[in-house]
């Protein structure tokens, strides 16, 4: 769930406040005032925008699966399968008998949700402000739906649908920001799909967390270009191509000719030496050799091993996980190209049925006009 971002931990530091506790001992009263966190989530596991509306989702369409009773009695039942008083295939073939026509009529007719909430009315424009789960996270809009002048704007990170006031989602709209000239380059501070950033020219640089974009002023911005310039800077060169390095999200890693390689910690990243660079590229050409089972360039199909002893095929956006049972040194070129041409036909019927799906919606919202 956390991969999928439907929770997330939380960063909330919370704050102090006293209260008084009062004893009653031996007939008499003392009071004493304590302090104590409250409002603190940090660590917590914390639903998400998309987490809460998938949740709702489920509950409104799928009451019966997500009802505690239905848990306890499926635990009852598999207690009963444990002690071999009822088959396994019986109970499963019931469960399926209601599931399986309650997925296919919210496949055919469930709306989809968007978690969509109105804040106001915008004063400058008179037209509607609301907030919704967008292709790229939680956004907020000024319009109706079908207003061809409608604008977005996307959240903070700290802020979500449920509690974003109309005076904190019209201020969204005062990004982007310009800021000024710097180094012949224009910079501007905005609110992305990843958090607010500075835009330096072509460069874009993530602003601190916790960092209100509202509050960058050209200086500040001018710190966080140098330190972008001083991190990004080559610490060496290899076969005449630099190398630099970074923290990612999987820890420090150097970058060579487009290639990211991570540091582990056999070597002291903050000190490395030339002939540290020199030994992490080389091994990393070596694995990225050595994982090549197949690679037939013409046809731009290759046969790699992957994880956990397992081998995948690809060809541009076709990806094809083979099982462990396949002696992936042994295929021809003919039968990867079969296993492709199964995978890629499913692909088009896809394309196909979404095609027709938007034709028939299409269809049906010219007849409500007329």
């Amino acid at each position: 769930i956390i991969n999928r971002n439907y929770v997330e931990k939380g960063t909330l530091e919370g704050q102090e406040r006293n209260y008084t506790q009062l004893t009653l001992s031996s007939g008499k009263i003392s009071e004493k005032v304590l302090t104590e966190n409250t409002g603190s989530d940090k660590g917590k596991l914390v639903p998400t925008d998309i987490g809460t509306i998938v949740t709702d989702f489920l509950v409104k369409n799928f009451e019966r699966i997500l009802d505690y009773n239905f848990t306890a009695k499926v635990e009852q039942d598999f207690d009963e399968i444990a002690e071999g008083n009822v088959d396994w295939h019986k109970m499963m073939q019931e469960f399926y008998d209601q599931f399986h026509p309650n997925v296919k009529d919210v496949e055919a007719n469930a709306e989809r949700e968007s978690g969509e909430r109105i804040l106001g009315t915008d004063p400058k424009s008179g037209k509607p402000v609301s907030v919704r789960l967008g292709k790229f996270g939680p956004m907020a809009q000024i319009g109706e739906a079908d207003d061809e002048e409608k604008t977005f704007a996307s959240l903070m990170n700290d802020q979500n649908i449920g509690t974003i006031t109309l005076e904190e989602a019209l201020k969204l709209f005062l990004l982007p920001k310009n800021l000024g000239i710097y180094k012949g380059e224009e910079i501007e501070v905005n609110n992305g799909r990843f958090g607010p950033y500075v835009r330096f020219g072509k460069v874009f640089i993530s602003l601190p967390k916790g960092e209100d974009p509202m509050d960058v002023t050209l200086d500040r911005a001018k710190e966080l270009i140098d330190e972008k310039e001083k991190a990004d800077a080559p610490i060496a060169t290899y076969k005449n191509e630099p190398v630099q390095k970074g923290v990612g999200r999987f820890g420090p890693f150097l970058k060579w000719n487009g290639i990211f390689i991570n540091v582990n910690k056999k070597y002291d990243f903050d000190n490395l030496s030339q002939s540290d660079i020199v030994e992490l590229i080389e091994d990393k050409i070596q694995k990225e050799i050595d994982k090549v089972i197949h690679n037939w360039e013409e046809e731009g199909i290759k046969v790699e091993k992957a994880r956990w002893g397992r081998s995948v095929v690809t060809k541009g956006k076709i990806k094809i996980e083979l099982s462990k049972d396949i002696d992936a040194a042994a295929l021809t070129l003919a039968q990867v190209q079969e296993m492709i041409e199964k995978k890629a036909p499913a692909k088009k019927a896809t394309a196909k049925k979404t095609t027709a799906t938007k034709k028939v919606a299409s269809k049906k919202a010219t007849t409500k006009k007329g």
